[in-house]
């Protein structure tokens, strides 16, 4: 049996993140299975030393017109195939789509109609195809509501992540046995700390993303940065030991940068790049102050009381999920009341009760990400 994992690269932690949890779980239930991935467009995504490193064979694919041309693939001899590790898009059982959010108009057209040609095509092969919980809509583009009608049509299982995704969903395809609704499911995987993290000097994390400059308005992308400062001020002056955690990519680093050159230039800048020493810095901290999604579920999903601010409605409903709404901040907040969100957090009476809060609902929802697996393998069952 070969599964695609697809959507899921290295560059973007949060992506890497779901391709470990993808891998834990299909080789707990079919540790014969082989992975295959579609190389990059850059080294970046999907390089092949970490590809390799994780036992992925090669997918032939290129996606131009509307055309899938890896199929010319097929002339090289199978022996040849079989030498460099490179399988057809024929020869895939099991196609598992890790997007995160990728199908929505804020992306452009491009993705939803490659993800619809490519359902059709997989379900004339005869591939099974699941799309794992990702962030979904809206959907206003006639060819993206069209493309996500089609998708639906061929696709075995889609998990929106929350409810407004299910909604935008439904609101195009109606309502369909096919289609669900599911938590993130890297709440499931464990992390790690990393051998050189001192605890000591760094308790409190904040996490900065620069979709937060160039997917916001003019307003909001200029007051970032000034609100990200304020933040790790106010953390300093309540002696939190703040640091800076460069989640992934030039941009946050560049903006890590300029926050500790504004507050005095002795605020930590912690790199990693390995996803689950990521989880596991998190899952250590006392608290923390994200705007990158997955940072933000793997330190809520670790009971770790935290604030976010963010450019979609994912954020919104992430902390809905945990029971912490008033934890979503506003970057045009003022002073007095960005200090008021992080007393909740870091006053004992009220970081217990959230604490508490989170903590159940984290359990909840790891129950309904072990269901969504058992949905997905009641689904692979019928095949393999």
């Amino acid at each position: 049996m070969i599964i695609e994992i697809r959507k899921a690269g290295f560059v973007n932690k949060g992506a890497e993140l779901m391709l470990y949890a993808v891998l834990e779980k299909m080789r707990e239930r079919h540790p014969d299975a082989r992975f295959a991935m579609v190389p990059g467009h850059s080294q970046s995504s999907a390089p092949f030393a970490k590809r390799a490193e994780l036992g992925f064979l090669q997918k032939a694919a290129l996606w131009r017109y509307r055309i899938q041309w890896g199929g010319f693939a097929a002339f090289a001899p199978q022996r040849l195939r079989d030498k460099f590790g490179v399988v057809l898009d024929k020869e895939i059982d099991i196609v598992i789509d890790a997007a995160g959010f990728s199908y929505s108009d804020q992306w452009g057209v491009s993705s939803s109609l490659e993800l619809a040609d490519s359902c059709k095509r997989w379900k004339k092969n005869g591939t099974k195809v699941i799309l794992m919980p990702q962030a979904f809509g809206p959907f206003t583009m006639p060819k993206i509501k069209k493309a996500i009608q089609v998708a639906a049509d061929h696709a075995d299982l889609i998990f929106a992540r929350e409810r407004i995704s299910y909604e935008h969903l439904i609101g195009v395809t109606g309502e369909r046995s096919n289609i669900k609704m599911a938590p993130d499911f890297t709440n499931l995987i464990g992390g790690f700390l990393p051998d050189d993290f001192d605890q000591n000097c760094c308790r409190f994390c904040l996490v900065p993303n620069y979709r937060m400059i160039d997917k916001t308005s003019k307003e909001q992308s200029e007051a970032y940065l000034p609100f990200m400062i304020r933040c790790a001020k106010y953390l300093q002056e309540k002696e939190q030991q703040p640091f800076i955690l460069v989640h992934e990519g030039a941009n946050d680093l560049m903006l890590a940068e300029k926050i500790r050159d504004a507050v005095g230039g002795d605020l930590p800048i912690v790199r990693e790049d390995h996803p689950l020493k990521i989880k596991g810095i998190l899952g250590a901290c006392e608290g923390t102050i994200g705007s990158r999604f997955h940072g933000l579920v793997s330190a809520l999903s670790q009971g770790v009381p935290s604030l976010a601010t963010g450019w979609s409605h994912k954020y919104k409903m992430l902390f809905e999920d945990y029971g912490f709404g008033e934890g979503l901040m506003d970057v045009t907040m003022s002073e007095n009341q960005i200090k008021e969100k992080i007393d909740l957090i870091i006053e004992p009476q009220s970081r217990d009760e959230i604490k508490k809060t989170i903590s159940s609902k984290s359990e909840e929802l790891k129950r309904l990400s072990e269901k969504m697996w058992e949905d997905v393998f009641g689904v692979l069952g019928r095949q393999t």
